[in-house]
């Protein structure tokens, strides 16, 4: 299984990237991972009204929100997140939350 090292510590990651251990996250992971997995090279305010957003609902629900909700909470509009995050809010934004990949994303 594909490893990222932060801090000096191995963190086990499937083949698409996301984290095998969602309670391993923290921030320096998030921005490893958009560097190394998404290809954005710094996270912006933005990008983490989104990840923080998706990372506070899922530990509350422990289920990614839907990409509407994610929309009406941030105010973002769809078309603006898939340029935060251009693999989509479902693979590139939880990826960076150090959520499991969600259901029925492919």
């Amino acid at each position: 299984m594909p490893e990222i090292e932060t801090k000096g510590k191995k963190i086990r990651v499937n083949e698409e990237g996301f984290l095998v251990n969602p309670e391993e996250w923290d921030e320096e992971i998030a921005d490893l991972l958009a560097k190394e997995e998404e290809g954005i090279d710094a996270l912006t305010e933005d990008h983490w009204a989104v990840i923080n957003y998706i990372r506070s609902y899922y530990l509350e629900k422990n289920l990614a929100p839907m990409v509407r909700k994610i929309c009406k909470t941030t105010g973002f509009q769809l078309k603006y997140i898939f340029e935060l995050f251009p693999s989509g809010p479902a693979k590139g934004a939880c990826k960076l939350a150090g959520l499991p990949k969600p259901d029925g994303c492919v």
